[in-house]
């Protein structure tokens, strides 16, 4: 019996040890992404804050009165909803978290009466909620760990179309937003309409500034409003883009923490079912030497038994002999 435990115990051992290497790899191959990762949120800042700069001066040299993508709709019917999670799983609670927080804003929603729709973006995302049979209008898939810009323009076309067709009349994102390697957190960013509160602010205002300086004189070629109806739509690509990079650096920050737990546990796991073998093959192994020493003991003392037994036999046979 303990040998058959002892070999079992050796395949679950020899199995976990081939786990642990696989995620050790995964772990060391998110550590190494991270820092990619990273570096790629940093480097898309100053793009999308010069364009933030250049939609404030072509509003304020007054580009804002036609353009469509300013405009709340008097009615909101409709909402979409972009969800950005993985391709993949083992990654902790990442995908989890995203989706929870897109079904709690998808039944706000309802309850207020609303329509909505939902883009996801990754299979996990589009696996949860058509499992759950919600309303997607469209996946996205394939690039959640290294976005390209055109995978953001994608995402953006679709749900700016919809919402110039009016199809809907709102569109949010959700994401994970990156911190350090160690801190992300879920949120949700309103996207469509861009609301009037981040175009305050441009350079080519006609009044001068608190500071009382002369700002910046700025002729445009051609007038604001078409330039704004051309920035606008790369504005909300900008936007979508930024998520998406917050996405994959949060993604592989939550896989390699996942993959170190699972690497740890796997370690304890091994160092546990070890002693317990040992313990096995320690209880074997005096087992057997108890029996081999009985058995020594055994086959002594039938020795030590027989002689007294025949001197016994020759005593009685004296005694016999001389009461004869």
């Amino acid at each position: 019996m303990a040998g058959g435990q002892e070999r079992i115990l050796k395949r679950r051992i020899k199995s976990i040890q081939s786990t642990k290497k696989i995620t050790r790899a995964m772990e060391l191959i998110a550590a190494s992404r991270i820092k990619k990762a990273e570096d790629r949120v940093r480097a898309a800042t100053p793009y999308a804050n010069s364009l933030t700069e250049a939609v404030k001066d072509l509003v304020a040299a007054g580009g804002s009165s036609i353009s469509p993508l300013l405009k709340p709709r008097e009615e909101i019917n409709c909402v979409a909803h972009i969800i950005v999670g993985a391709d993949r799983g083992l990654c902790g609670g990442y995908n989890y978290g995203v989706t929870r927080a897109g079904e709690g804003e998808v039944k706000a929603e309802k309850e207020r009466g609303r329509d909505y729709l939902i883009y996801s973006v990754g299979r996990k995302v589009e696996g949860y909620f058509r499992y759950r049979d919600y309303k997607i209008a469209e996946s996205f898939t394939g690039f959640s760990e290294q976005p390209a810009y055109a995978d953001a323009v994608r995402v953006a076309q679709a749900v700016t179309q919809a919402y110039l067709d009016g199809t809907i009349d709102e569109a949010q994102i959700v994401y994970t937003r990156f911190i350090t390697s160690g801190s992300q957190e879920v949120v949700v960013r309103p996207l469509l309409p861009l609301g009037s509160d981040f175009v305050v602010g441009g350079d080519a205002r006609p009044e001068k500034k608190d500071d009382n300086k002369v700002p910046a004189a700025y002729s445009f070629e051609p007038d604001p409003s078409t330039l704004l109806d051309a920035l606008l739509p790369r504005y909300v690509e900008a936007r979508v883009y930024a998520a998406l990079l917050n996405a994959s650096a949060s993604e592989l920050a939550a896989r390699q923490r996942a993959m170190k737990s699972a690497t740890d546990n796997a370690e304890e796991l091994i160092t546990s079912l070890s002693r317990i073998a040992n313990r096995l093959r320690q209880d074997s192994i005096t087992t057997e030497i108890m029996e081999v020493v009985g058995g020594a003991e055994a086959l002594r003392g039938g020795h030590k038994t027989a002689p007294e037994m025949i001197l016994i036999d020759n005593h009685e046979t004296l005694v016999g002999s001389e009461k004869g």
